[in-house]
């Protein structure tokens, strides 16, 4: 049985409650673009069940956290970025907003001058 939060926006895309732009999906996770995109390309990875943080995450079940690594990979490569940045962020001082496990996959275009660091 999933887990699940009343609370959480994550939650309710999951649950198709609120409309997002999805990229893709699995029994596992779905990935969606940001609303605020960072980079030209920017999308988000959410596991199916809830869990505060990628810690808590993988403390629950530890493949998880592989198959929203394939699934980045696969959204990330199906934009065009066969290279791209994964980040996940642990804690408010560390600049999470959403307390559901969530990967931000930022990728820039070959006409890019700037760095995604």
């Amino acid at each position: 049985m999933s887990e699940t939060s009343a609370d959480c926006i994550f939650c309710t895309i999951v649950a198709g409650e609120i409309p997002a732009d999805v990229l893709a999906s699995n029994e596992h996770a779905i990935s969606f673009k940001d609303l605020n995109p960072q980079a030209p390309f920017h999308a988000l990875v959410v596991p199916v069940d809830h869990h505060e943080n990628a810690a808590a995450s993988a403390a629950a079940d530890p493949a998880i956290i592989g198959h929203l690594v394939s699934l980045a990979d696969e959204v990330a490569k199906a934009s065009g970025n066969e290279e791209y940045r994964l980040i996940a962020n642990t804690g408010v001082g560390a600049g999470q907003s959403v307390f559901h496990t969530h990967f931000h996959v930022l990728g820039s275009t070959p006409a890019m001058t700037e760095s995604l660091i």
